[in-house]
């Protein structure tokens, strides 16, 4: 047997390592190389109860610290085994060769947003590129063994879908043109939605949710779409939002507001006891309702002045020479005006505790696929869940016993793309309409126009975008209750009915949403808040 996996970042990396281990053979395809995926970008750190800071961490206290930030909407028990499972995998990356950074002790933790005990671990502020080299390394030597056979600058076309069941997928060397059939299960870790706003996120480009949208469109249930993160302390440049890592925050950095001409620390005033570490759907919030408020200025600052030249030097020296090199300011000495940004999608595949998609033979793992996370993820839980979700879905695609074997012939498809008049109309669409603050009006508006923009003449691709933002707008619209990061100025409150998750299918051509119950935690003896 041989596995298909899409997508090359931590995700897909953490699949092909855990079935090289077993000794099962897989295809790592994707469009660009790993050097160059999205989760190199992840600065802050990556979380797990090590309690190497003396404050009495542990697994129950990271499980419901991250349930508590995803408002009861995730699974419990995969959340759980996530939380379980953190220690291990950073005693692995540290094994890998992984240089956290470390005191007589053990490794280092710090404060991340949402937590109430030091549990991030990290490598200055480019934890994702050091862990991504790590991997790579490792991954490199299973190749040489020929267990993993890598197809970089290969693009993902459709899967093979015979009577309900992916039997593979068909790429295409982007060099050449040619067409390739891999017969096999397939784990798609092809991470989030960037393209659906284009230049309006601190995502890479390069993930333009176009594996979403095809697979959505090959009849894969999608979930949870309303809910898109906004990172509290971003700042605009051209293409795309410049990141100021967490880590700032949780090294001492603090959010004011001009009022009244007086700094007004409010996340520090508003919530005395996480301040300006509160999970970042509520720091974005905050930010909105302060810069509206008329004894106001309308920017909100990042003061990192307080930050002291050590901290500086050895745990922040990379992140003060982007904002030097990036937007020409010394943190040091100036703080920085910044503003929410679109930063992480916690929708997309819907997929079980064992990240199985809702078709036989199809996975999916890391930004993607929706696990973990619920209405808010807490920072330093992305690189875990796509370390993590990668294993899992390793492990369970290891298990399929049967032998893949392919009836239809490969199909010719036309390269058509996105054009980027139609990429920005649905990113200006969605970008009035998905707000941190949300009303009825506005989403049924963005509904209309894109139903509207639907009727135009489109490329397949193009109709395939479209119908991925109607989804997510509808799922906006259904969900009539304000819940983390869906926050509806028409139904301001959490209503319990809600507390479930978002399915969103298309059928026959018509999007189609219902819900689905949160499964009961399994082990509620082991978990008491």
């Amino acid at each position: 047997m041989t596995v298909n996996i899409v997508g090359a970042g931590l995700a897909g990396l953490s699949c092909a390592y855990t079935l090289a281990k077993k000794g099962v053979k897989c295809n790592l395809i994707s469009l660009q190389p790993s050097e160059r995926a999205q989760s190199v970008m992840a600065e802050g750190g990556i979380n797990a109860s090590l309690n190497t800071m003396g404050e009495n961490d542990s697994v129950i206290e990271h499980f419901l610290d991250t349930m508590k930030g995803a408002v009861d909407l995730a699974d419990p028990n995969a959340v759980l085994g996530l939380c379980r499972n953190a220690p291990s995998l950073i005693e692995m990356l540290d094994k890998l060769g992984v240089p956290f950074s470390k005191n007589s002790v053990g490794i280092i933790q710090r404060n991340f947003g949402g937590q109430k005990k030091k549990r991030t671990a990290f490598v200055k502020s480019s934890t994702g590129k050091i862990v991504m080299t790590a991997l790579i390394d490792t991954v490199r030597k299973y190749e040489n063994r020929q267990l993993i056979t890598r197809y970089s600058h290969h693009k993902f076309e459709r899967l093979i879908i015979e009577n309900g069941e992916c039997k593979g997928v068909i790429v295409r060397d982007t060099y050449n043109d040619e067409l390739k059939s891999f017969c096999g299960a397939v784990v798609l870790c092809t991470g989030g939605m960037n393209g659906l706003f284009e230049g309006l996120t601190t995502g890479t480009v390069n993930n333009t949710s176009d594996v979403t949208a095809t697979v959505f469109e090959q009849g894969v249930q999608l979930a949870n779409l309303e809910f898109l993160q906004y990172h509290p302390t971003t700042v605009e440049m051209q293409q795309k939002r410049f990141l100021i890592s967490e880590a700032a925050r949780g090294e001492g950095a603090r959010l004011f507001i001009n009022k009244n001409g007086r700094r007004w620390y409010f996340m520090e005033e508003k919530y005395p006891e996480l301040g300006n570490l509160m999970p970042r759907d509520v720091v974005s919030a905050e930010i909105i309702k302060v810069t509206a408020m008329p004894e106001c200025e309308n920017t909100v600052y990042l003061d990192m002045t307080p930050i002291s030249k050590d901290i500086w030097e050895n745990r922040l020296s990379d992140l003060k020479e982007q904002c030097n090199h990036y937007l020409s300011v010394n943190p040091q000495k100036t703080p920085l005006p910044v503003s929410p940004g679109i930063h992480y999608f916690m929708g997309g595949i819907y997929v079980n505790e064992n990240h199985m998609a809702s078709i036989n033979g199809l996975y999916a793992a890391g930004e993607c696929a929706c696990q973990y996370h619920g209405a808010n993820r807490l920072g330093g839980n992305s690189l875990l869940g796509a370390l993590y979700g990668g294993k899992i879905a390793g492990e369970s695609v290891s298990k399929i016993d049967t032998e893949f074997i392919l009836n239809s012939k490969t199909e010719k498809f036309p390269d058509k793309k996105v054009s980027h008049e139609i990429s920005k109309e649905i990113s200006k669409i969605l970008s009035e309409s998905l707000k941190i603050l949300r009303n009825e009006n506005d989403l049924k508006t963005a509904e209309d126009k894109l139903k509207f923009l639907l009727n135009k003449d489109l490329n397949d691709a193009e109709k395939k975008r479209v119908n991925l933002a109607l989804a997510t707008v509808m799922c906006a619209l259904s969900r009539k209750e304000s819940r983390g990061a869906h926050r509806r100025v028409d139904y301001p409150n959490i209503d319990e009915n809600f507390r479930k998750t978002t399915i969103v299918s298309l059928v026959n051509g018509k999007i189609e949403i219902s819900y689905s119950e949160i499964p009961e935690l399994r082990n509620k003896n082991e978990v008491k808040s």
